[in-house]
């Protein structure tokens, strides 16, 4: 195929051709979902710090987590204090 031709132009064999490469060359779809799944499970399994992160759903590479990684820990959870407030008269 050539590298110049756009993807609306390419024939149904061309097409054929192409996913037939992608498959047999890389993982896609469910197969790359379910090996990154494993590698994951593997790090958590053997007790790796990078598989502590994942299990505490922390950011795994070495970012900061004082401020920021929002997304990565969900919603801020605020705590309280354990006293309760004294009434006064």
């Amino acid at each position: 195929v050539k590298p110049d031709t756009r993807v609306r132009n390419l024939t149904e064999e061309e097409v054929t051709r192409l996913r037939d490469y992608i498959d047999r060359n890389f993982k896609v779809e469910g197969d790359l979902r379910r090996d990154i799944a494993m590698d994951i499970r593997r790090l958590q399994e053997i007790g790796s710090f990078r598989g502590q992160r994942h299990r505490k759903s922390l950011p795994v590479r070495g970012q900061r987590t004082r401020t920021n990684a929002r997304t990565r820990k969900g919603k801020k959870k605020t705590v309280s204090s354990g006293r309760r407030r004294v009434e006064k008269k």
